[in-house]
């Protein structure tokens, strides 16, 4: 068959923060795809303000560059998918795969092969992806080289992999600095034989295979993503497998349920270095973008009118994760952040509080994230919405509250399902790093959310990294236990293994709420007197309302408080005086914490402003009904 030599279609896979971004930027840096004197910043793949915040990569990014190469032939374009490296984020993951020929991983130097690093190697594996293995970060100090080399080759031997694909080239990096090398450094050293990368684009030349085609075959286009565009309105996003693509053409399109219609190509566009350029033609290989189409979605195919050949559709794992989204429905809603002065009414203007809006919002993120699922619930303004994990559920509820939106979460759960008559769930497969004298409480800690211990191995270097299978619902509050009882010191990594009988009854939080029980503003007063009672989570001042969570009780069971409670002036003394005792400062929640914390009787109330802790019953008296009833029962 034939191929195309100018192009080449790759992707950089990896675990999360091993360097995919960073290397990226040095390849665009040195293909000379921007000017000496455009401003760059770091970490340019990462558009989005939550990538840039939480410093990981949330969607699947592609981007191209025109390689030189050094014997003065034709330049060559690296089309590049810049993938997540979180395991909530599997499903741009294999979106991403479905559009290369080969795979790039990257592997920290001194980290190893992670929980993610075996998710996605295995994906490449199963596809027959060619990989070329990335020993990134080299120059750390603990870096051990030798040691993360022989882990790989096992990860490979672990997966089945053939002998075809245990043969592949390693190349040594280090991202930050821009310098590849064929030759392994000294560990905790840069490549010393080379100044840029060159040996990386080479070795991609090399074992990245050119796109096969045949020339008699008619148009296959398959959508791998999608966009939007002010001007332009929906922008497919796909990589054409067979025959040409043209600007202005009318092509077959041929929809998830078999149906076909006609579409006519409105634009075309090629990606070069960040930017989407017009093009009049796209070929066998390349990945380009298109307009036109208002409905295309995610996995559907452009083909010949005159012969319509559909491609497979795009097949991601199953959630593990659910939750209910609805409408905000406390006291406090559109009411802004205390509900007070004009600026909190010039704010709520634009609030979004209606189950219309909510719905809309998230039918509209179907249209792009493969991964999730949006069921309805007994409640009209509520929706039972399935992912992949816990912070790919946070990461779309932060997004929602930017836009506006004032929602009521409930508390995480995880997706069962039936095998042979009986009930299973998702189980993780847990890497905890940690030092040594943190070794105990981490095994006390998995012991009690029912998790095995299944592999330990100690580097010598005072770390020991155990490897647990737990149920996925054991991790729900698991992350702000963890860094507690090892001192903020430990790293922990988790990736779906699959589903397992059900383990029984979790115990995971031990501690009650402190719940206020009237409404009104929170007083210094007050909490001096509570502060003593458990941990409080709300400054002086705030509004609170009947049923809202303020604190953590030190004792397992609720307890109703009077937050609001005030000095009285007497004819003795001022309201003021002898208020000398110090307010122990908040402990301020942020929204996965406060997912986290939840209970089943509890939910989460988010709004642009505030990210609150509440009963879903907020009547004290209804509650206490509800409890003697069911220890009646």
């Amino acid at each position: 068959m034939p191929t195309r030599h100018d192009i080449r279609n790759v992707a950089i896979v990896a675990h999360v923060d091993h360097g995919k971004t960073t290397i990226v930027d040095a390849m665009l840096k040195q293909a000379g795809a921007f000017a000496a004197h455009q401003q760059l910043d770091d970490r340019m793949m990462d558009s989005n303000d939550l990538e840039r915040e939480k410093g990981i990569t949330i969607l699947a990014k592609n981007t191209a560059v025109k390689y030189h190469p050094k014997d003065g032939g034709a330049p060559i374009t690296i089309n590049i998918i810049d993938t997540p490296g979180h395991a909530d984020f599997g499903g741009e993951v294999e979106r991403g795969l479905s559009m290369v020929d080969a795979v790039v991983l990257l592997v920290d130097a001194s980290e190893g092969p992670l929980p993610q690093t075996r998710f996605v190697l295995r994906k490449a594996l199963q596809q027959r992806k060619p990989v070329i293995l990335c020993i990134n970060k080299t120059d750390r100090p603990d870096s051990r080289i030798d040691e993360v080399v022989n882990e790989t080759y096992d990860l490979f031997l672990d997966l089945d992999a053939d002998e075809d694909q245990i043969e592949f080239p390693i190349v040594y990096a280090c991202g930050r600095d821009g310098i590849a090398s064929l030759t392994k450094p000294e560990d905790g050293t840069v490549p010393q034989d080379s100044e840029n990368l060159e040996p990386f684009f080479s070795t991609i030349l090399e074992h990245v295979p050119a796109p096969a085609y045949d020339e008699e075959a008619p148009l296959q286009a398959h959508v791998t993503n999608l966009d939007a565009d002010n001007f332009l309105g929906r922008i497919a996003l796909l990589r054409v497998e067979q025959g040409e693509l043209r600007k202005g053409q009318t092509v077959a399109w041929i929809k998830r349920d078999g149906t076909i219609s006609n579409v006519r190509i409105t634009e075309l566009m090629m990606t070069e270095a960040l930017t989407r350029k017009p093009a009049e033609v796209a070929g066998p290989g390349d990945i380009c973008a298109v307009a036109g189409i208002p409905d295309i979605m995610i996995g559907e195919t452009l083909a010949d009118p005159e012969n319509p050949i559909a491609l497979p559709l795009i097949t991601v794992d199953q959630p593990a994760i659910s939750m209910t989204i609805g409408t905000n429905t406390s006291p406090l809603v559109g009411r802004g952040g205390t509900g007070k002065g004009a600026e909190a009414k010039s704010a709520v203007k634009d609030r979004k509080v209606t189950a219309r809006q909510v719905k809309d919002r998230l039918d509209r993120e179907l249209v792009g994230n493969v991964s999730l699922r949006v069921l309805e619930t007994e409640r009209p303004d509520a929706w039972e919405v399935q992912g992949r994990g816990e912070l790919a559920l946070a990461i779309l509820v932060e997004q929602m509250r930017r836009e506006g939106f004032e929602l009521t979460i409930g508390k995480p759960q995880v997706v069962t399902k039936e095998v042979d008559g009986k009930i299973h769930e998702p189980v993780e497969r847990l890497t905890v790093d940690v030092p040594e004298e943190h070794m105990g409480a981490v095994t006390q800690l998995m012991g009690v959310r029912k998790g095995r211990m299944d592999n330990m191995s100690n580097h010598g270097s005072g770390w020991v990294r155990m490897e647990f299978v737990v149920p996925s619902r054991g991790l729900i509050g698991f992350r702000t236990e963890f860094l507690t009882n090892t001192r903020g010191t430990g790293i922990a990594h988790s990736i779906h293994e699959g589903h397992e009988p059900w383990f029984g009854t979790l115990t995971t939080r031990n501690n009650g709420s402190l719940v206020a029980d009237r409404a009104g503003a929170v007083t210094a007063f007050a909490m001096t007197n509570l502060q003593e009672r458990g941990v409080l989570f709300t400054d002086p001042g705030t509004e609170v309302y009947e049923g809202m969570i303020v604190g953590e009780n030190s004792r397992s069971d609720d307890m109703d408080v009077n937050i609001t409670k005030e000095k009285k002036l007497t004819n003795m003394r001022s309201s003021s005086a002898d208020s000398f005792e110090a307010i122990v400062p908040p402990r301020k929640l942020s929204l996965e914490q406060s997912l986290e914390f939840c209970r089943d009787d509890e939910c989460v109330e988010v709004t642009p402003e505030a990210v609150r802790i509440r009963k879903v019953v907020l009547d004290q008296k209804e509650r206490s009904r509800s409890a003697s009833r069911a220890k009646n029962a």
